[in-house]
């Protein structure tokens, strides 16, 4: 009941009163992303933690112009994999085994599947699988901020190759697919907060196949 009480308070803040949120809650809202399922366990993002004024600025330039992107406490970048590549995956199979200290036969037979499967697939294919799996992970980090009582607005609304250039993402193999600033609401100036939430009903929305 708690965390459904959480999610019920939680809201996509539409004005934050830039007051830092504590780095403790920070990290375990980044952990909870951390430890979301990914397809293949590859996990193909990474997530830019901007605390930087200048480039919250800028960011906010290409992200029409959203005030909250730079009211944030912290803008959280959520950036997939350009592509996969042989080295990306074998990155993740050997750390595996090596957390788990020891070789599988099927696991390495999965790893030549995949080996055999995506590297030769294009690119932009890639891309689109690799941010599908970022969202789980941004997912699981709107339900963390939640719970430790953090707002946080998921925002598409931006130029995503301005976001690139700014943070040098594409150098590093990666390219920005959804933001997420995170903060506290400015309830007075907000005209979305204390609004009823609206959610279509549960027989709408559920279909039980028995």
């Amino acid at each position: 009941m708690e965390l459904l009480d959480k999610l019920n308070w939680r809201y996509a803040t539409k004005t934050m009163n830039g007051n830092i949120v504590p780095e403790e809650k920070v990290e375990r809202i980044l952990e909870a992303a951390r430890l979301a399922a990914t397809s293949s366990g590859l996990q193909p993002f990474e997530i830019i933690v901007v605390k930087n004024k200048d480039l919250k600025e800028k960011i906010r330039e290409v992200g029409w112009n959203q005030s909250v992107i730079t009211e944030s406490s912290h803008l959280l970048v959520f950036a997939a994999w350009d592509t996969y590549t042989e080295e990306r995956i074998n990155y993740m199979f050997d750390l595996t085994n090596e957390i788990r200290g020891f070789e599988n036969e099927g696991w390495e037979n999965y790893r030549q599947q995949l080996l055999n499967s995506y590297p030769q697939k294009d690119a932009e294919e890639n891309f689109n699988h690799a941010s599908k799996q970022a969202y789980i992970a941004l997912g699981h980090a709107l339900i963390a901020a939640a719970y430790e009582s953090v707002d946080a607005t998921p925002m598409e609304g931006f130029d995503a190759d301005a976001v690139d250039q700014i943070l040098g993402l594409r150098a590093k193999g990666l390219r920005s697919t959804v933001l997420l600033p995170i903060g506290h609401r400015n309830a007075d100036e907000d005209w979305l907060s204390g609004l009823e939430k609206v959610r279509k009903p549960m027989e709408d929305l559920i279909t039980v196949i028995d």
